[in-house]
């Protein structure tokens, strides 16, 4: 009896149920299954090399072969391989990447603790401003704040903060939750607004939403500098200055959701630096471990802390971590990926090759399928339109981003499809070369997938 074996590709999609998956598109087109990386590149089972043009999910900002990072991993492990940060507890790694964080924090910031993840991270706060309104004596402020098209993770809360449709698939968000509007100015403002008039006017409907709310009732705005997942919106350059004494008005923290801006993707090694945005509470992750390592983090400004702090006496804790929230392996990582972004020459790579991709991004603006190309430093992103004059999205059915997502896939390059959009974050490692090789390949790839849909929109 002979026996055939099967492909990693069929094993793969018999056994495995993928997330964040268009799951119609992956039985017509399979699976990749990636056996090793090599700097900016992966490489499939089958041997094909791709460009990783979203640096994983915003995350292998090193590349996926820093062997430095690898070394500290081993390097750790032998020292002291686990442990965790209940009790008073600690050990060294955790020390010097909260000292190292701080010193770099895009605001003062007074302490820090560690997480597993964005996602448990912005959860984390959410019940940290729910205890400490509780013990200020206000336990109605819970509330929170958030934005059309943002992204703030996949917990339950933090999806709930998340404002896309989808999550109306588990009956979310509840009623603790605030939609304002999203501060694209190139869908969203009004005919004739100026971006300075449309920043005014969101803030304007900011005050009216709190006060209509009741501003007893809200807890905090959670707010991404640029919007990531939400097809990298970047506000209006005075958004923030004309939100921000809002909030403070009536005693609203502000929380930068960093997870994906931090730590260099915005060409500024805070996005919150990029916008003008000073934040109370500051969330990390992704870029901070280099994907090396699922890490997040929290910062809490003096205030929060001290707050914090005097609500935890109540329960004599901090009733909430997580086991392996400050892992010493995942902090020695993460120390040494910041370390190589700050010290080694890689944030100065993203500014300019940054300048590169964002010029070349924009060229493709003049393409007939293209609306918007729009981004800061290694993110960016194309809005495609069926017509360019009235704005009109393409049909859903079309997959107009997946069919891109597709064809560059097929000539060698990793990039995102979010409906008719396509995003991009290549790693912060990319060359120049690199880069132009990507726009070049983007731009066949919209003359192809054009050609295939024109007929089609109706």
């Amino acid at each position: 009896m002979t026996v055939v074996a099967q492909s990693w590709e069929s094993r793969e999609v018999a056994s495995f149920f993928h997330t964040f998956t268009d799951l119609e598109s992956l039985q017509a087109n399979g699976s990749v299954v990636i056996d090793h990386g090599d700097g900016a590149f992966i490489v499939d089972t089958a041997g094909h090399r791709y460009f990783e043009g979203n640096s994983g999910l915003w995350n292998m900002t090193l590349g996926f072969s820093e062997r430095r990072l690898a070394d500290v991993a081993y390097k750790q492990y032998l020292e002291f391989p686990g442990y965790h940060t209940f009790f008073g507890r600690n050990s060294k790694p955790v020390v010097e990447l909260a000292e190292k964080m701080l010193s770099l924090a895009p605001a003062p910031m007074s302490r820090v603790f560690f997480t597993n993840s964005g996602s448990d991270a912005n959860e984390s706060v959410i019940k940290l401003l729910w205890m400490m309104w509780a013990a200020e004596g206000k336990p109605g402020r819970r509330k929170l704040l958030t934005r059309k098209n943002a992204y703030h993770g996949a917990t339950v809360m933090a999806s709930a903060l998340t404002g896309k449709d989808y999550v109306k698939a588990f009956g979310l968000p509840g009623p603790e939750i605030v939609m304002l509007e999203c501060p694209h100015a190139w869908r969203n403002a009004n005919a004739g607004e100026s971006d300075e008039e449309f920043a005014a006017r969101l803030a304007k409907n900011l005050e009216q939403r709190i006060l209509a709310e009741g501003p007893e009732t809200i807890a905090g705005m959670f707010a991404e500098p640029v919007m990531g997942a939400g097809g990298v919106i970047v506000p209006p350059a005075t958004y923030f200055a004309e939100i921000q004494p809002v909030l403070s008005r009536y005693g609203i923290p502000l929380v930068a959701d960093e997870v994906i801006c931090g730590f260099g993707r915005t060409g500024s090694l805070w996005g919150a630096t990029a916008v003008g945005q000073v934040p109370d509470i500051v969330v990390a992750s992704k870029s901070m471990s280099a994907g090396y390592f699922p890490m997040g983090a929290v910062m809490l400004s003096a205030d929060i802390d001290k707050r914090a702090t005097a609500a935890s006496a109540t329960w004599e804790e901090f009733p909430h971590g997580y086991t392996t929230g400050g892992h010493p392996v995942g902090c020695a990582v993460s120390f040494e990926a910041i370390r190589i972004i700050t010290e080694e020459g890689v944030f100065e790579n993203v500014v300019a090759v940054g300048e590169t991709f964002q010029a070349g991004l924009r060229a493709l603006a003049d393409h007939p399928m293209v609306g918007e190309a729009r981004g800061l430093g290694l993110m960016g992103a194309l809005e495609t339109v069926a017509n360019k004059q009235t704005k009109q999205s393409f049909s859903g059915d079309l997959r107009v981003g997946e069919r891109i997502a597709q064809e560059a896939r097929n000539r060698g390059f990793i990039i995102r499809p979010l409906g008719s959009s396509v995003v991009l974050a290549p790693p912060f490692i990319s060359t120049r070369t690199q880069i132009e090789d990507l726009l070049k390949v983007l731009r066949d790839v919209l003359d192809v997938v054009f050609e295939q849909v024109k007929g089609e929109v109706r």
